[in-house]
């Protein structure tokens, strides 16, 4: 199901495992030789697509919204492979971070995407900004009369979010 959704059905691929085809093949590239996924026992190991895929599957969810049965029930594996999958595709994942994670150029086509999406979609005191880092909230009593809806929270309640925001006009002239 995993190849013919990739192939086929690309839109259901990404509502599964929350990434793309393009991106699930970049992330299965980087980790395909890591040797957590060398096996030194005579029982085999999962392909590593299909551990990326419950990975991801397990990692595009929170809370009560997925148990370990459901990804279990759905890759056709126990629920022991399914943790087992999940910590080894997670070492691979945190061993590969400086590949996957990285600060764009000040003056790249990312940091100017990025500061257009965020001046259209937020305050416009925030234009030039980018790199909002979610924090905690602090509960507001009523719907703020300024930009009231964009306080409204995923909990559905009126929320201050505590954030850290990169502002790169500001840190060149810090530099």
């Amino acid at each position: 199901m995993l190849i013919h959704h990739k192939e086929h059905c690309p839109h259901l691929f990404q509502q599964k495992l929350h990434v793309s085809p393009e991106t699930f093949d970049d992330i299965l590239d980087y980790i395909s030789d890591h040797p957590i996924f060398q096996s030194k026992s005579n029982n085999p190991q999962l392909p590593i697509s299909i551990q990326l895929a419950i990975f991801l599957n397990r990692a595009g969810h929170y809370g009560n919204t997925i148990t370990l049965e459901d990804v279990a029930q759905w890759a056709g594996v126990s629920v022991g492979s399914v943790v087992n999958c999940t910590n080894c595709v997670m070492i691979a994942v945190l061993n590969a971070h400086d590949q996957f994670i990285c600060f764009p150029a000040a003056n790249s086509e990312d940091v100017d995407l990025a500061c257009k999406f965020a001046e259209s979609h937020t305050c416009p005191e925030w234009k030039g900004g980018f790199l909002a880092i979610d924090g905690s909230t602090m509960n507001l009593f009523t719907k703020p009369g300024y930009y009231g809806e964009t306080f409204y929270d995923r909990k559905s309640r009126y929320s201050l979010g505590c954030q850290v925001f990169f502002f790169p006009f500001i840190f060149k002239k810090l530099i």
